[in-house]
């Protein structure tokens, strides 16, 4: 064999080599994640998104690139982040909260959207309906069951007339969730105290503002009172006020009782949905979901603090209970 002819297959070697890895690198999945802030609940929703992800047999590293980006809490920084994701075009963008959905929205009407962790996407008009409607949104709901907590706390706290509330009032999830609490309440023969904390630095004083105007405080997963859970609950110490939560993962962080979502397990059923629409499903064409999962922790320390002894039938029948 000449060299010319060895040349020339040497050359048609390197045009499939780059053939060849240039097809590898356009079957890369891109997914895009963003969240308002970091704490445990949005953290495990996270989480629970890349396992499934694995799962399904997309691996980072491997034929899966995963970026994430936090706002910080910063609304504005959500927006920017919202528009390098939408400048960035990925296959789907996974929205962790409330806020970073709707900036998100904002930013692209074209590319895929999956939501977790927003309480009420309706409210928050990110779809127009719980159905398949279209668009380039869907996800799963965290939307608390306050039916649940009120029974809950009726039968725990019979005595217990005044719920307190702080929140941030920029957060829709945390807005749909009180205007619920309203209305389930009065029936109830109960009333709702709110206080309001637009920023984490807020929450403390917010909270100081409702001791000795109500019973029990009630947190409907704000992620602002969740990033600073522990100022909060520092309030219910001192008052002896038995602090009640929608994110059963708080009693670790100083609630008496935490019901509600399994943050870890949404990020897997959010996790589902982004590979249905990675394999070609439209996210319009996909249902909002509400959680599967309904869990009840009690902190035993906290619940001590706050002046409640705890019923022994819930202690029995709890999913976790923290010393």
């Amino acid at each position: 064999m000449n060299k010319t002819v060895l040349v020339r297959a040497a050359m048609l070697v390197l045009t499939l080599s780059g053939a060849i890895a240039t097809t590898a690198l356009a079957a890369d999945v891109r997914v895009a994640v963003t969240a308002i802030v970091d704490h445990p609940a949005l953290d495990a929703a996270r989480k629970g998104v890349a396992d499934e992800l694995q799962d399904a047999g997309y691996v980072v590293g491997k034929n899966l690139r995963l970026e994430y980006q936090s706002a910080q809490g910063n609304v504005a920084t959500a927006a920017q982040i919202a528009r390098k994701f939408a400048g960035d075009r990925p296959d789907v963008i996974v929205a962790v909260s409330t806020p970073s959905a709707q900036t998100m929205l904002a930013a692209t009407r074209e590319i895929p959207i999956v939501f977790s962790a927003v309480t009420d996407p309706v409210a928050a008009k990110l779809v127009k309906s719980w159905q398949a409607t279209g668009g380039n949104v869907t996800g799963v709901s965290d939307l608390p069951s306050i039916d649940k907590h009120l029974a809950a706390l009726r039968q725990a706290m019979p005595a217990a007339r005044r719920i307190g509330v702080v929140y941030s009032p920029g957060e829709a999830n945390s807005v749909a969730a009180i205007a619920e609490l309203k209305k389930l309440a009065q029936p109830a023969g109960m009333t709702v105290v709110e206080a309001a904390a637009p920023r984490t630095v807020d929450v403390a004083s917010a909270a100081q503002s409702l001791v000795g105007k109500v019973d029990v405080f009630y947190e409907p997963t704000d992620n602002n009172v969740t990033s600073a859970f522990e100022s909060l609950a520092k309030v219910a110490d001192q008052g002896r006020i038995p602090l009640v939560s929608a994110d059963p993962s708080v009693a670790t962080r100083g609630a008496a009782i935490g019901i509600g979502t399994n943050y870890y397990d949404l990020g897997r059923q959010t996790g589902k949905l982004v590979v249905r629409i990675l394999k070609g499903e439209a996210p319009g064409s996909i249902p909002s979901q509400l959680s599967t999962t309904l869990e009840t922790h009690i902190g035993k320390g906290a619940a001590q603090r706050q002046g409640w002894t705890v019923p022994e039938a819930f202690l029995k029948a709890a999913t976790k209970v923290v010393d």
